[in-house]
């Protein structure tokens, strides 16, 4: 049986970690690599680190930040999102820290770009970011930049049917910091057979629950909900019995 991810996400904007909500109001938390070596140490499958803020700002990478996480020496696969503007970004982001690289602007811009991480990299290397909301009973795509709606593009759905992109983040971003708020409604907007992983307003274990139940929900992402109590990953893990989930980390010790 194919077993399912948790993944820990950190958000960064202004260089620190924030709680966000809806993309649009932040709290702060604290320095990002710090949290992510809490992340690292609990027990996630994945950690995904967002740099929110960087493609809109017009910048790349936050190449500092990925060379100090990478000094780490992190147990857990890194995820990196934020101000990947061509394949060598993306190339030059896994030489330095992650595992996998989380593509959003280039799929609009420049999708051939997108298929030549793929090929450079890996297509298992390759996510595609998907803000997406349900209006007026249709799917809408969301651009951080414009801060406007617009329907899926062919050329999305053709990466994602290819598999350039191995997997999709669909982020409830209208919900996104919400207690539950996920419309899981939205793991229903792509073609079959995409590997989803969920993201935005997950904060119980029923909610995790209910995605994770889902064939193609392939992990469930949670942010904000994972620093309101510590070790929250272990006790996520511990609630979500009848899902084949990764055992944490500390699960696998003490049984090895």
């Amino acid at each position: 049986m194919i077993q399912k991810r948790l993944i820990g996400v950190v958000t960064v904007r202004d260089g620190w970690a924030v709680q966000s909500f809806g993309y649009g109001r932040y709290l702060p938390l604290g320095r990002p690599e710090i949290l992510v070596e809490n992340l690292d140490r609990w027990g996630a499958d994945e950690i995904l680190l967002q740099v929110i803020d960087a493609t809109r700002q017009g910048r790349g990478p936050d190449m500092a930040l990925l060379e100090q996480i990478g000094k780490r020496g992190l147990s857990t696969p890194l995820i990196y999102a934020g101000g990947v503007r061509s394949a060598a970004d993306a190339v030059a982001i896994v030489a330095a820290a992650a595992d996998r690289v989380v593509v959003d602007a280039l799929i609009r811009d420049n999708a051939s770009e997108v298929i030549k991480a793929g090929e450079q990299l890996g297509n298992q290397a390759m996510i595609g970011s998907l803000p997406l909301s349900i209006e007026h009973g249709a799917v809408r795509w969301f651009d951080y930049r414009t801060r406007t709606s617009e329907p899926m593009s062919e050329e999305l759905l053709e990466l994602l049917e290819a598999g350039v992109l191995s997997e999709a983040l669909v982020i409830d971003w209208k919900h996104e910091g919400q207690p539950g708020g996920f419309d899981h409604a939205l793991l229903d907007a792509l073609p079959k057979g995409v590997p989803v992983i969920a993201f935005g307003g997950l904060s119980s274990a029923p909610q995790l629950v209910q995605a994770l139940k889902m064939p193609h929900v392939v992990a469930v992402a949670v942010g904000n909900f994972l620093s309101y109590r510590e070790h929250a990953i272990q006790a996520f893990k511990a609630e979500l019995l009848g899902v084949p989930l990764r055992p944490a980390a500390y699960q696998q010790t003490l049984h090895a």
